[in-house]
């Protein structure tokens, strides 16, 4: 699906893959990379399942900041969301899934799930992955 607009552009440059570093180009994000020990590596880096972990669930967290806002409501400063992001193999090389927790106190299981699916389809990450990868979201 093609943008309308753009209107921003985040930009990384990774060197070394998952033994090496990725940087943005305005120095406020600066990593070093590392296999997990699960992968043979020593796990004293980040890896890209943690930062896809970080940006989906941070992204899925404004989306239904954003839903909430529509609806004249406001997630609480408490809210959370805990993203566990798998790794393995499938015949063509590796895929990942995604299962998330999300907690929104105050609120009843109810209406946490009805923010939850509202904001499923309008948050960026999870469009980019329906259809691609198993999502879970899970409401606590």
């Amino acid at each position: 699906m093609a943008l309308e607009k753009i209107i921003y552009t985040a930009k990384a440059t990774t060197t070394g893959g998952r033994e090496g570093s990725s940087k943005s180009d305005d120095g406020k994000l600066s990593v070093t990379l590392a296999p997990p020990k699960e992968f043979g590596g020593n796990g004293n880096g980040t890896n890209p399942e943690q930062l896809f972990a970080a940006g989906y669930s941070a992204c899925f967290m404004g989306a239904m900041k954003f839903v909430a806002g529509q609806q004249k409501k406001t997630v609480p400063a408490d809210a959370s969301i805990t993203a566990d992001v798998g790794i393995g193999p499938i015949p063509a090389g590796f895929g990942i899934q995604v299962a998330m927790q999300i907690s929104v106190p105050g609120w009843s299981k109810e209406e946490t799930q009805a923010l939850v699916d509202a904001a499923h389809q309008v948050c960026p990450y999870s469009n980019a992955t329906r259809g691609n990868i198993d999502v879970t979201l899970t409401v606590v």
